[in-house]
């Protein structure tokens, strides 16, 4: 039984957003974010300090490593790419070429995102309704429509604007996913030519493999061939042909089907012959960890506000489509983000995991637009109105506190926050955020007059809101923003009280610290090997929490402590500095 479409959507409401609107959005929102800002802290900085150190050694591309220790858990590409642009880039301070291609690949995504949407709103089943006497959405024009709110709908999720900015293997396999949904979709459509699906689907494939994901590669794989089981009747009916034609096109099929797992185990293949980055997951510390209550609710509250407001819109598609679940549509993307939930939840509720899940989550929220009434498009107007305006007022009055101290509160809340930050007035930071807070009225403005029905207009505050507030961030709290999140003013301090051409030995620091060290502080880092090679460094730096294992690596007593430097604050994360006493040495093999 063939049951109508919930769709009703006229041509006047078909009309596709702007082009220039919408470059316009997408790249006010990639360049805040990668331009002017610091590697912060974490995944951000470790990877970059990988990188540079790939760039110098090139010869250890399949062993990418810092300070002799292997960076292979994440996968190598995301370092391959950024070592290939520090390298291309000599001109470019080392850490703005590093994330020149992670700004492609955040375009990537958006770009997939919106082709993944418009392939899947021309098949026959998510049409809106045929009228009596015609005036329904031509199918171009619904499909391109439809697109630009899947766009929309995924600049608009709160959880895609820190872990997409980063230098980091997240922006590499969030990129991937997109492309791989893009493929899916493409793959279903009737008449296209296999070679270019194909071509997607393989780098998508070997995309996510070598960026330490080749799982959710085949969770992805058997996502869509579950999608596909369910929908056999659907399927033939797309190919409605007889004789020959049919048999044409089930073989098409079954040859794009067989090449597509062909392709997803050879990539899988690849990664574990050359190391399978990540390793395998603990199934007994998965159990243990959803064995509390307290995960359960940590999980809710991340879904909640890291997936606002895709998931609500996500879920009324689902209900309001529900006649036509079998639909491909519906099937594919649901498909997809069941995988990507299911992988969340193998990964303990990681938020880096969950970021995978957006690209489908929002495709399945565009195809809630034509069935929203106006009041409910209402109600998600004047949510983003409230919230983001809000959030702007917030920003600007911060900023107004940090540089003229006026509203006192807010500015002592500041110094106490970043203790030796000095706010000055940038005018290449002001600018910027004025006009685009006149631009963000403009868009409220522009939302609440009379204008003709669009599928896209219910996402455009929210959209253009988080953007705004993205930005602002980006732009007047950028200086303070650096301060407080990257390892620079610390890493500083040390190289301060090093000596000129000295080597300085660490202990007890991460890959984002050593880092900093060596970008930040210029000083040539070296660990503990309690050889001769010790003996050239005459300072030593250890965290607070590797401080209690330092005896067993050398003798403190040829060390005393010179000075203690917090990050931020006392009672925080502290580096301990330790000068060589005079006559030491360090001790022979």
């Amino acid at each position: 039984m063939i049951h109508p479409t919930p769709a009703i959507v006229s041509q006047h409401s078909a009309r596709r957003l702007p082009r220039w609107v919408l470059w316009t959005l997408g790249l006010l929102y990639i360049l805040p974010g990668f331009i002017g800002r610091d590697p912060w802290r974490n995944a951000d900085l470790a990877a970059f300090g990988v990188m540079r150190e790939l760039a110098a050694q090139p010869g250890q591309w399949l062993h990418p490593q810092l300070l002799g220790e292997s960076a292979q858990t994440i996968g190598w590409l995301p370092y391959w790419l950024g070592a290939l642009a520090i390298h291309a880039l000599p001109w470019l301070p080392a850490h703005q070429a590093a994330q020149m291609p992670f700004m492609a690949l955040l375009a990537l995504t958006l770009i997939c995102t919106w082709y993944a949407a418009y392939y899947l709103a021309r098949l026959p089943g998510a049409q809106p309704v045929v009228f009596a006497f015609g005036g329904q959405a031509h199918p171009v024009d619904y499909a391109r429509a439809l697109a630009d709110a899947a766009l929309l709908a995924l600049l608009a999720c709160l959880g895609l604007a820190l872990l997409a900015h980063q230098s980091s293997v997240d922006a590499a396999r969030l990129a991937f996913i997109a492309l791989a949904l893009a493929a899916f979709a493409r793959s279903v459509q009737p008449g296209k030519n296999l070679a270019p699906t194909l071509g997607m689907w393989a780098l998508a494939m070997f995309g996510l493999a070598l960026s330490g994901a080749p799982g959710i590669a085949l969770l992805l794989l058997l996502s869509g061939e579950w999608a596909r089981w369910c929908w056999p009747k659907a399927s033939s009916d797309m190919m409605a042909t007889e004789g020959a034609a049919s048999h044409a096109q089930a073989s098409k099929a079954l040859a794009m089907r067989g090449s597509m797992a062909a392709l997803a185990l050879a990539a899988a293949a690849l990664a574990y012959a050359i190391g399978w980055p990540g390793g395998w997951l603990d199934g007994h510390a998965v159990l243990a960890h959803w064995q509390l209550g307290a995960s359960w609710e940590s999980l809710a509250r991340l879904l909640l506000w890291f997936t606002w407001p895709c998931a609500l819109l996500a879920a009324w598609t689902l209900w309001k489509w529900r006649r036509q679940w079998r639909s491909p549509h519906l099937l594919l993307p649901a498909a997809c983000l069941l995988a990507l939930l299911l992988a969340t939840l193998l990964h303990r509720g990681s938020d880096r995991i969950l970021l995978l899940a957006l690209p489908p989550l929002a495709v399945l929220a565009a195809f809630a637009l034509p069935t929203l009434t106006r009041s409910v498009a209402a109600l998600i107007d004047w949510l983003a109105i409230l919230l983001f305006s809000v959030s702007a007022l917030l920003i600007w009055i911060i900023w107004v506190a940090m540089v003229t101290g006026v509203p006192a509160e807010p500015a002592a809340n500041v110094a106490k926050l970043l203790p030796n930050f000095v706010p000055r007035f940038q005018a290449h930071g002001f600018v910027p955020a004025l006009l685009l807070t006149l631009a963000w009225l403009a868009v409220i403005a522009w939302r609440t007059g009379r204008h003709q029905p669009a599928l896209w207009k219910s996402l455009v505050l929210s959209a253009s809101g988080i953007t705004l507030c993205w930005a602002l961030l980006l732009t007047l709290w950028l200086p303070a923003l650096n301060h407080g999140m990257s390892l620079a003013p610390i890493s500083q301090r040390v190289a301060a009280h090093t000596p000129a051409q000295q080597c300085v030995l660490v202990h007890g620091l991460a890959h984002e610290q050593i880092a900093a060290l060596q970008y930040h502080g210029g000083l040539r880092v070296q660990r503990i090997t309690g050889g001769p090679a010790d003996a050239t460094c005459s300072r030593l730096v250890v965290s607070s929490e590797g401080f209690a294992t330092l005896s067993q690596r050398l003798d403190v007593r040829h060390w005393h402590l010179l000075r203690e430097e917090p990050r931020l604050r006392e009672n925080r994360d502290v580096w301990l500095v330790f000068e060589r006493r005079l006559g030491a040495t360090a001790p022979q093999h």
